[in-house]
């Protein structure tokens, strides 16, 4: 048990997913809990009964100051940035820790960590490694930005072999001890510059993962992408890389149409894992993804025999390229979670047949006019929606023909319309879903829902 923690005054700021976990960690530890939240009590029943046996002080429809005096530590949900809660900053400012539900968790976990990072493909890779792990007779607990908090890991009463989690740069933010045994950087291209100053605040909350690192640990570091290659030159891991060619470095990386590794770990210099023809997920993307896997399996300690099965088996996550439904000779297919510019692109290069897209939502400040030669190569018609369509419209004018629609409902009926036989409808919005939905697995839901009942 980290010290101090047992009658520490902890205010755990947002009662979401993880903010319920922490609340729930720090109540087992002996902690006397303050929870704030901008809702009203009525619209946080659910997580306020899950905390029902424990001492918790409730000040809610906000968050006043009165949930921060005598405060010793502050629990922050990743969604909400310290700037944005001025009775935060006024705290920090006295010297009064302010950590991540991420951090939290770290400090109870006496398992090794494997943690994921990128701006695209970063649920996948996580998802891809647990299967690895898990191939390989691993105890293994899956979770952080994807789907389960990592406080359910220290809650949960198993002694587990490896914890693999997606962190995003909210959760980095705010981490202070926070060390992975493997770190994987997968990509950095521009995102969340609504919330960012710059391109460079953003990279470098990204760049956090490693600093903890010693050179006991390893580093997995994308060679194609230039940003990583260049912001990672001093890190104090272990260096392994993955690539599309050829490497002279350790690494894992694609030669002859194989994925190779070499010289990742002592016991093989060089081993092919799988044929790029066995992979069964879609585009140059995911081909990444399988090397940056490969590599943390290998570095955790897998045969490559049980890589090789694991990838093979690998059914991709939901909201990620997934095929919904070929309805009249057109395939629909949800790619709900391509919440930004570069993974729309990607999302557009898997396919070779005639897209109409359906694109919009909530600008997280991307430049669109970026995708203009590919949406004028690869779509037959745009149809837009959310609150970005003027924006989208501006930037592909000329590019394709373009459609606005008023409901991703009337979208589909129109990309329904103006589809023919041979056609891919893709919903790949390149944008947040929170002008519309509750979350990019809402979208997507919604999006299956009406391609089902046309």
């Amino acid at each position: 048990m980290p010290p101090g923690i047992q009658g520490t005054r902890v205010t755990v700021v947002g009662l979401g997913r993880s903010g319920l976990a922490a609340a729930r960690l720090l109540v087992r530890q002996g902690a006397a809990v303050t929870v704030t939240d901008r809702r009203p009590s009525a619209e946080l029943a659910v997580p306020m009964a899950a905390l029902k046996d424990g001492p918790v002080r409730y000040c809610v429809g906000g968050h006043p100051t009165e949930a921060f005096q005598d405060t010793e530590m502050i629990v922050m949900s990743p969604g909400i940035a310290v700037e944005s809660v001025e009775a935060v900053q006024a705290v920090k400012a006295r010297g009064v820790p302010v950590i991540g539900e991420l951090e939290l968790a770290f400090r109870f976990m006496t398992s090794p960590v494997v943690a994921i990072t990128g701006t695209n493909g970063k649920s996948t890779t996580t998802a891809l490694i647990g299967g690895i792990l898990k191939q390989a007779g691993r105890r293994v607990f899956v979770g952080g930005n994807l789907g389960r908090p990592l406080c359910e890991a220290v809650l949960e009463p198993v002694e587990w072999d490896w914890i693999v989690a997606e962190v995003s740069s909210f959760q980095l933010e705010t981490i202070q001890t926070f060390r992975p045994r493997v770190a994987v950087l997968l990509n950095v291209t521009p995102n969340h510059l609504d919330r960012y100053r710059s391109m460079d605040d953003y990279r470098a909350a990204k760049m956090r993962l490693f600093e903890n690192q010693t050179a006991e640990d390893a580093a997995v570091i994308n060679a194609d992408d230039p940003v990583v290659l260049r912001h990672t030159g001093s890190v104090r891991a272990r260096r392994i890389f993955f690539s599309r060619t050829p490497r002279p470095e350790a690494g894992v990386y694609l030669a002859a149409d194989a994925v190779v590794a070499d010289g990742v770990t002592a016991r093989a210099a060089r081993v092919e894992i799988i044929r790029r023809e066995e992979i069964p997920l879609p585009g140059s993307h995911n081909l990444e993804n399988v090397l940056a896997a490969s590599a943390a399996g290998l570095l955790c300690g897998c045969p490559a025999d049980q890589i090789r099965e694991a990838v093979r088996g690998f059914k991709g996550l939901a909201h990620r390229l997934e095929p919904v439904r070929k309805r009249n000779g057109v395939l629909y297919v949800n790619d709900s979670k391509a919440t930004t510019v570069v993974a729309l692109a990607k999302a557009l290069e898997s396919f070779s047949e005639p897209i109409v897209l359906i694109a919009g939502g909530r600008n997280k400040g991307a430049e669109f006019n970026l995708l203009r030669d590919l949406v004028s190569h690869r779509v037959k018609t745009a149809v837009l929606i959310g609150e970005a369509r003027p924006t989208l419209r501006a930037a592909w004018n000329g590019a394709a023909p373009l459609i606005e629609a008023g409901s991703l409902e009337e979208a589909v009926r129109v990309a329904a319309q103006t589809a023919a036989a041979g056609d891919i409808v893709l919903l790949a919005p390149a944008c947040a879903s929170f002008d519309m939905f509750r979350d990019f697995e809402d979208r997507g839901n919604r999006f299956k829902e009406i391609v089902n009942g046309l």
